[in-house]
């Protein structure tokens, strides 16, 4: 048998829900043809979803910087800064409530709290946040941390990582966001992130959460210098860890940014790299439900794109989001440029819940919102123009 006949042969069980080796998705990565691949990226997500295969999903969401602190020194990462560095700044309780009542007030209904490692932030500070977000929100879902921001609050407070998971959710974390995967082989990790803990450790911490009643997202960090044989093994350490615990909604592929950090943009991921991922990720990771594809690192036409090569979700109107716009992502939407894209991809858009309800369909154009005001970056220091809209009226975080 020919190698391309062995790819086709690969390809063709993949697309019908069979199961591939690590071995295999490394040939589709390195060889399969891009379109080939597209395709049966695509055909297995039409079967997962027959039915509603015709919908893509988005979310309105807020990202809330609280810190840019940080004690780990991601070298990829443009966001933090060194505890004691005169360029730290943390945002008050108060501060962080008036930007919950403009999420709500925008349609939003997550918000993923984000920040760096504080040298004091321990379970306490998350337990008091969440829980004043709680009682003043209700329906805006905490979706944040990850295993990484577990590691580091225990070990401030004392405590296992178990006990911190406990504090945290029954405060009001409903899921984690799955910050701080970046890559989880041990060389392409400690090259990136030498302070944080191993891959394997994130993955041991995720299952515990998802033990305890914490689903979760999965991500990863590509263009860092990683090799094509680590990147696949990033997505079969999840897909193991999956395969026990079925906690990892989606899994999210985002692409490095080159800009004011100590890479230097030494390396990149190019896009076709990035499609070929999220099509052999759809293809491999067949005990994950979701494929997200990131426009806001990539690009608007390459995170359209994505929707061919087995992504369901284009991911959020994001209101604010300030780390990697610092490393140098400078794309912006809106909420009917993102209903466009949908739509222009020969999809039908659907607002979803953290959970991937579909909470409303955009069947009709004719009725789609009119809602001038949620923008992405419409409060994000790190983007030029980017600060609070003027026609917008906070209500009352008191």
């Amino acid at each position: 048998m020919t190698e391309n006949a062995d790819l086709t042969s690969v390809l063709d069980r993949a697309a019908q829900g069979g199961r591939i080796t690590a071995e295999e998705a490394l040939e589709l990565y390195r060889r399969a043809p891009l379109h080939a691949l597209g395709q049966a990226a695509d055909a297995a997500r039409r079967r997962r979803y027959a039915g509603t295969e015709h919908i893509a999903t988005y979310i309105i969401e807020r990202n809330i910087n609280y810190t840019n602190a940080c004690v780990t020194a991601c070298k990829f990462c443009a966001f933090y800064a060194a505890p004691k560095s005169d360029r730290v700044w943390t945002r008050d309780l108060d501060d962080i409530l008036r930007r919950c009542a403009e999420t709500v007030e925008l349609g939003g209904t997550q918000i993923m709290f984000q920040g760096g490692h504080h040298p004091d932030y321990g379970v306490e500070y998350y337990e008091r946040h969440f829980s004043a977000i709680k009682k003043a929100y209700p329906e805006l879902v905490i979706h944040s941390l990850g295993a990484s921001e577990v590691e580091h609050m225990a070990r401030i407070s004392g405590v296992s990582a178990e006990e911190a998971i406990r504090r945290i959710h029954a405060a009001g974390l409903d899921s984690f966001a799955g910050a701080g995967a970046e890559l989880l082989p041990r060389r392409a990790r400690t090259a990136i992130a030498p302070l944080k803990e191993s891959g394997e450790r994130w993955l041991e911490i995720m299952e515990l959460a998802h033990g305890l009643g914490v689903e979760s997202t999965s991500t990863m960090l590509m263009g860092t210098g990683e090799t094509n044989a680590e990147r696949i093994e990033h997505l079969r350490m999840i897909r193991d860890v999956q395969d026990r615990t079925g906690g990892f909604r989606a899994f999210i592929p985002y692409t490095y940014q080159p800009e004011n950090n100590t890479l230097k943009g030494r390396t990149q991921a190019t896009v076709f790299e990035y499609l070929r991922l999220i099509a052999v990720a759809r293809l491999f990771l067949d005990n994950v439900a979701h494929i997200q594809g990131s426009w806001l690192t990539v690009g608007k036409d390459a995170g359209q794109l994505t929707l061919h090569y087995g992504a369901d979700d284009l991911g959020s109107v994001m209101l604010e989001e300030n780390v990697v716009s610092s490393a140098g992502a400078r794309h912006r939407s809106n909420l009917t440029e993102l209903l466009h894209l949908i739509r222009a991809a020969g999809r039908v858009p659907a607002q979803r819940s953290t959970t991937y309800e579909h909470l409303v369909v955009n069947e009709d154009p004719a009725d789609d919102p009119e809602e001038g005001r949620v923008v992405s970056h419409l409060s994000s220091t790190a983007l030029d123009g980017g600060s609070a809209h003027p026609g917008l009226k906070l209500v009352d975080a008191g």
